[in-house]
């Protein structure tokens, strides 16, 4: 069995990272591109400001944190079939806009 996991900090985004539902619906975009079944998605808004979100998948998990004062982006794209993270990171890249990022990928094996 595959299990990847990619990791992506994203810097600079100038889209409102204050938003829980926005952000669902590109999460929500993403794991629909790479086949992926949503479960469930829970996420919550942090006062002043910051929000998490994290889709639940039948794969296991996509979730993000954003810190919007900062314009940072924490991502995490944990998928446990043949699918890509990458194609769904893309995704997520397009709606963000981040001026810059920083992917780290990891690779599981389960005998």
């Amino acid at each position: 069995m595959k299990i990847r996991e990619l990791i992506v900090d994203l810097y600079g985004c100038e889209v409102d990272l204050n938003d829980p539902s926005w952000l669902a619906s590109v999460l929500a975009s993403a794991a629909k591109e790479i086949g992926s079944t949503v479960v469930k998605t829970v996420s919550h808004q942090f006062s002043p400001v910051g929000t998490t979100v994290i889709l639940l998948l039948a794969e296991t998990h996509i979730s993000i944190h954003t810190w919007p004062q900062h314009k940072y982006a924490a991502l995490d794209i944990f998928i446990c079939s043949e699918a890509n993270p990458e194609v769904a990171w893309q995704v997520v890249k397009a709606a963000l806009k981040p001026k810059s990022f920083k992917t780290r990928g990891i690779n599981r094996q389960v005998t």
